[in-house]
């Protein structure tokens, strides 16, 4: 797994500073009891010059984590968006990944944060394919997972909020451990719910199914990019639950997010989806998605904010 590339600035609460000097302190509330909400947002290089994905989209699910926790961010949309542009010319960046984060900082001893300040940090570096690129050509092998999903009104699966990725981890380490390279978990009811950290996509019969938004998993900005495209192709759309036999036995599979983008999965616990390669559905999305991100293709839907 890629390890992160140093830039030069990160911006913090209305001023740049030197990527060394971002820094918390140990006994901060995120660092004690994993307070911080964070979103991944990729900012692509266009002919037109540097260009983040749904940035706007991004944002409004930070603002909706952090009223789910109770964290009142000082700046507005309006103040994000600026900054990040900002933020990604001055690091001179023509393509990157960006992880805006809103943290409970130093202060309070306990559970109970009203005492820690709330802190808000936008960085960004350049990061390349998430699984790597033999993975958007060929596909990646997955399991599923031992490790169950959240249940509904445990902790909220639609917040994006540092905490809950403890279990994305023990998912994915469990996978690689095991020899593939990712892998797809159940919810507590047995059905489909989502990867790692990705959303995951049946094809069967031409049609496009996906778990649907069921306290489990997080509602995907990816996710909700490739219905939208699939439905401007003609695909039918089925958002409904999801049992496990159908990663055995559909003629495609894919999974996707900011990080993954669209990713084939080739195989499930050893078996082949599909005759083993990449479906036509499936490609046929990919390509589409990479071609609007990357500026080789119309942007109808107003998808992409350009950085100058």
């Amino acid at each position: 797994m890629a390890k992160i590339t140093e830039s030069d600035w990160i911006w913090r609460d209305g001023e740049f500073i030197p990527w060394k000097d971002a820094t918390v302190h140990l006994l901060a509330h995120s660092v004690q009891f994993g307070s911080a909400v964070f979103e991944g947002i990729r900012c692509y290089s266009t002919p037109k010059g540097p260009a983040v994905f749904r940035l706007r989209e991004h944002l409004k699910r930070m603002y909706n984590s952090c009223k789910i926790y109770r964290m009142d961010v000082r700046w507005t949309m309006d103040e994000l968006v600026a900054a990040t542009r900002e933020l990604i010319a001055k690091n001179k960046l023509d393509a990157c990944y960006i992880r805006p984060m809103v943290l409970r900082g130093y202060g309070a001893a306990g559970m109970v944060p009203h005492d820690s300040p709330v802190e808000t940090y936008l960085p960004c570096w350049p990061w390349g394919a998430y699984l790597g690129d033999e993975a958007l050509e060929k596909g990646v092998d997955a399991c599923v997972s031992s490790w169950h999903r959240v249940a509904p009104n445990t902790i909220p699966a639609a917040a994006k909020i540092a905490g809950n990725y403890l279990s994305g981890q023990l998912i994915k380490m469990e996978a690689l451990r095991n020899g593939f390279q990712e892998a797809i978990a159940l919810g507590p009811d047995g059905m489909l719910s989502e990867g790692s950290g990705q959303n995951v996509f049946v094809v069967d019969g031409g049609a496009l199914y996906t778990p649907p938004i069921d306290g489990t998993l997080l509602p995907g900005i990816t996710r909700d990019t490739v219905i939208t495209l699939a439905k401007d192709a003609g695909i039918p759309v089925h958002v409904q639950p999801l049992t496990r036999e159908v990663l055995y036995t559909s003629d495609e599979l894919f999974v996707c997010g900011t990080a993954s983008e669209v990713t084939p999965v080739k195989s499930v616990d050893r078996l082949p989806v599909g005759d083993g390669s990449v479906g036509p559905i499936t490609r046929k999305l990919q390509q589409q998605f990479l071609d609007i991100v990357n500026g080789r293709a119309r942007d109808v839907h107003g998808w992409l904010t350009p950085v100058r």
